[in-house]
Formats: C-alpha cells, structure tokens, sequence
C-alpha cells in the first residue's frame, strides 16, 4: 500500500507535470517531502505570492496547469494574487494546499486553522471567491479523485484556477485496495473534449464577412489559450480582413504583419480604435469585451446597430454579453477560426492600405528622443529593438504597460504577455522567471518602480535557478499613473531607491541607465547576459500617459476609470 502524498506525487507525474510553484509551510511539507523522490522540478521563490505569478504564467504560456502548492493560509492571501489573474485572464492552474489541521486542537482556540470552524477562518471560502472549483476531500480516495478532478476542470471550457485543500492526516493515510468508488487512472479521469460551432452558425458567419466592405477581426486571449494563430491569419486573408487585437491579445498576429493595425481600447493605438469603429463587420474572437477594451462603451466606437457582430466564444456566455451578436461561433477558438477559413471567402481593396496607416501609430518622434531624463516612449523602443521572435516580454501594470503596449511593435506570436486579467502591480517579474525557467527564450520584463519592488526578490530566484532574465525597471520614483491623475494624493512618491546596487545582492548584475546613448548598448548587454540582469531606467516623469495615449472615444466618455 501506498501513502496519499505519494500517489499524489505519481498522479501529477501521470500527468506529465513538469514544475511545481511553491513554498514549504503545514501539512503541503508532507507532498514537498514526496517530491523530493520525483523528477517534478520544485521552483521555489520567496513567498507565496511570486510562486502564484509563476504557476500563473506558466498556465497562460504552455496552456497546460501550472502547479502551486503551499501552506493554505498564505495560498489564500499572498498567493490570491496569480489565482485571480488567471481567474479573470483565463489561465489553467492548479493550487494543491492544506487547511493547517490539527485533528483534536482545531476546535481548542485555534493556531491557523483554516477549515471554517468557530476561531479559525474559512479557506473554502476564499477560494470559493477567485477559483473556477474546488474540493475539500476528507479521505485517502476522494483526495486522489479530487485531485484528477482539479486537472480536469482547470482546462475543460474557458481555463483558470481550481485548488484542492488536502485535509489533515489524509495526507499521510495510506491509499486503501479496491475500494468503492475506485479511483480511475488520471489519463482517463481527466480527459476533456473539446467542441466547436455548428455548421448553420459557420455558414452565417461566413456570408457575412464575404459580403463585408470592411471587414475587421478583434483578437483576444481566447487565441493564446487556443494558440490557434495560423489560422487568425488564415481567416484575416480570406476574408481581406484587418486585425487588432484586445490587450490580452497582443501579440496573437505580429504586430509587424500586414493586416495588423495594433492594440484597441482607452490606452491603445488611436489608429487600430479607428479601424474598428470604420468596420461594417466585426468578428470578436475570444474576447469578452472588457470596459478597457471597449473604451468603457463609448457610443461611437462600437455600434451593434450599424455593424454585423460575430461573436467567437469557448462560452454561449460571453458571446453577444457586452455587446448584441449577430452570429455566435461557440466553441474553442481554433475550430471556429478553421471553420470559417474553407467556408468562404471575401475581397474589399481596403484592409491592406488602412491596417498600414493604423499601424504607423507604433512609432512617435518621441522613440527617437536624445532628451535626458530618458522619455518612456525612447526607453521603449530600445526595448522594442532587442526583441525578436525568440523573445518573450512580461508587462507589468500601471504606466509602463501602456507605453509597452503602443511602441512595443511585437515581432512574432506569443511574445508579449501582461498582467491584464486582474491587473494586479507585481506580475511581471516573477512571470519573467517562469517563462525563463520553463521555456528556452530570452526573457525580457518590464516594470514601474512600484511594481518591480513589490517582487524583486524573484531577481534572487533567477539567480538560485541558473536563468537569466533582463528586467527593465522603469523608474520614476513615484507611483506614476496615480501621481500623474493627482499629485496631492497622499502616497505616490517613492524614495529613490537604487536598485542596480540592491540587485547585486541578490547575486544578479546591477546597471542604472540615465543617458538615452547608453540605454542601446546596456540593454543588448544585459540581454546576451548569462547572469540575470537588472536595469534601473531613469525615465522622465513629465510625459503625461493619460495625455498621450488616451483614445478619442475614451476622452467621449471622460476619462480615466483605472
């Protein structure tokens, strides 16, 4: 007979598990002990929170579940954090924790009891509020089905979080013989099957984008979580049909392709806003349709009234939520897209010469600057010009995401991914470690102050596990975006904190950049680095984000609703 933790361990190597996120604490110390016999890889971090990011991103980049395990008092607290963007970003994740049982203490004023009795807190149901599902199992056999259950859920329909609490001694019990119901094998247990729109529905959908004028595709991290980017591009040249794409959705379509014209919504591309509220048929796919993508519904920009909506969705939910669909594709992405490339087919004389004109809004007089303080826009084509199609960027939230998103030009597909599910400060300097633990590009992440500090310490887990990412810090000494709506608010400025020296030691390579001429040269440096690399970037904090790049329908409904 075997032990819980143990057949927990050869259920995720059954899976093909490959890292596991987490940080010691409670009874997730009996699995940590087990998986010190396996060949998963435990990345361990500082805290819970950065090992949330990393189990987040790996999710959202190899669409398989990325693992976090930990104490349940912090992976309910700390590490909500990569819960809810994968919740919210649709990111496939399981989180294996504990409930800090004490079997007959737990009622007798209890120490970080978290199953819900009287004196403790109620894990379930935190989790509850940010996960897909849960599970709470009691005994050796409904710990293990609950198990294959997690992996299951988390990628059948729209991905994101689910979480199993292992329950006191049932992790240590031993696993019974024969027992009723049986546990199945994981393979079969967690089979998901995928669906795809009906042929009425394609055949809609399809004389509607071949009779359109101007027919335009809204790309959205539905085509991440499918990968299904040849056949984006497929469509889009079927039906000579320009493409943009939501803020989740950047770098679904290379930004460089002829029929790209960049990124919509309230601090996208002016021109790629304007294509959208030019076409006479819009195709959304896998896109919901945030406030931030629809300039907070601006009247002008989006009108079911005048234009044909076809809505592609993993979910008959989403379809037609914000705003009325005309046509409804339901089913994974890649299927409705594969559908609707050998059902028809469509010509106009204008997508090529508007997607080229949207997108010239890439580039600004601004990214040429020889002005010191160095301005975002100059620090971000320096960024722009060291990454290829071998590069992955990590954006974080606040001011830098948005000069990221319009003078980044992505090169290639799944090159570029941003905190932009919940948004949360913080994300992009442990999803950089991630991506460059768990795959073989270069890595390049991009934050403000504010949020670099918050997860600095992940610069040491780069170092401990031999990576080496380059992270560009920003830096404005304030909480810019706050500070730039109002600087008598209380709280946005930072003290100057020199980060290339507290880099150094954690073991990393330290460099402040204050003179455009050197930024070029540092950051090819850093980048071809077998060390990972930080780079201080003095910005100038003069250059209003809101000012420069707020859309014209945003400035339609007034402004800022960050």
């Amino acid at each position: 007979m075997t032990t819980v933790s143990t057949q927990i361990v050869r259920t995720l190597e059954d899976l093909d598990v490959e890292y596991l996120f987490g940080y010691p604490g409670g009874r997730a110390i009996e699995l940590l002990e087990e998986l010190a016999h396996s060949d998963i890889e435990v990345v361990r971090p500082r805290d819970e929170r950065e090992a949330s990011v990393m189990a987040e991103m790996y999710g959202r980049y190899h669409q398989q579940p990325g693992v976090l395990t930990g104490q349940g008092p912090w992976i309910g607290s700390l590490g909500a954090i990569g819960q809810m963007e994968a919740r919210l970003g649709s990111s496939p994740m399981v989180a294996i924790t504990e409930a800090s049982e004490r079997g007959d203490y737990s009622t007798l004023a209890p120490y970080q009891q978290a199953r819900g009795d009287y004196g403790g807190f109620s894990l379930p149901k935190i989790l509850d509020g940010i996960t897909k599902e849960w599970w709470f199992p009691r005994t050796a056999n409904e710990t293990l089905r609950s198990l294959q259950l997690s992996f299951k859920h988390a990628t059948a329909g729209r991905p994101g979080p689910t979480a199993v609490i292992l329950d006191g001694d049932a992790v240590t019990s031993e696993v019974p013989e024969g027992d009723v119901p049986p546990v199945w094998s994981p393979d079969r247990q967690t089979k998901n099957w995928e669906s795809g729109p009906t042929d009425a529905d394609v055949a809609a959908a399809a004389d509607a984008l071949a009779n359109a004028d101007r027919p335009v595709i809204i790309a959205g991290n539905g085509v991440h979580v499918s990968q299904c980017y040849d056949e984006l591009q497929a469509v889009a040249e079927s039906y000579d049909a320009v493409v943009a794409t939501s803020y989740l959705g950047k770098s679904t379509i290379p930004e460089t392709h002829e029929r790209a014209a960049g990124v919509i919504g309230s601090f996208g591309h002016e021109g790629a806003n304007q294509v959208v509220s030019e076409a006479d048929t819009l195709l959304v796919v896998g896109c919901r349709m945030n406030p931030m993508d629809t300039n907070w519904q601006a009247e002008s920009f989006i009108r079911p009234d005048e234009q044909t909506i076809i809505h592609a969705d993993i979910d008959t939910r989403n379809a037609g939520w914000v705003y009325p669909a005309d046509v409804g594709l339901i089913g994974d992405a890649g299927h409705s897209l594969a559908a609707l490339v050998t059902a028809g087919a469509g010509e106009n004389g204008w997508a090529l010469d508007r997607a080229a004109e949207a997108r010239e809004d890439f580039h600004v007089p601004e990214c040429d600057s020889d002005q010191s303080p160095i301005l975002p826009q100059r620090a971000v084509q320096a960024i722009s010009d060291v990454v290829d199609e071998d590069t992955i960027v990590t954006a974080d939230s606040g001011n830098n995401r948005f000069w990221l998103l319009n003078y980044l030009q992505t090169p290639a597909v799944r090159t570029y991914f941003g905190s932009g599910g919940v948004g949360g400060m913080g994300w992009a300097t442990p999803a950089a470690v991630s991506a460059a633990i768990t795959t073989d590009k270069d890595v390049v992440a991009v934050a403000g102050d504010g949020g670099f500090t918050m997860t600095m310490t992940s610069v040491e887990t780069a170092v401990e596990y031999g990576v080496a990412p380059t992270f560009v810090v920003l830096n404005d000494t304030s909480l810019g975006m706050v500070r730039q709506m109002d600087d008598s608010i209380p709280g946005v400025e930072f003290h100057d904190t020199d980060f290339a020296t507290v880099v150094e030691g954690f073991g990393a390579e330290g460099i402040r950049v204050t003179d455009p001429d050197d930024l070029d040269d540092r950051l090819a440096e850093a980048k071809a680095s077998d060390v990972p690399t930080v780079l201080d970037v003095r910005i100038d904090r003069e250059p209003d984000m809101v000012e420069t790049l707020q859309s014209s329908f945003y400035a339609e409904v007034g402004g800022l609703h960050e």
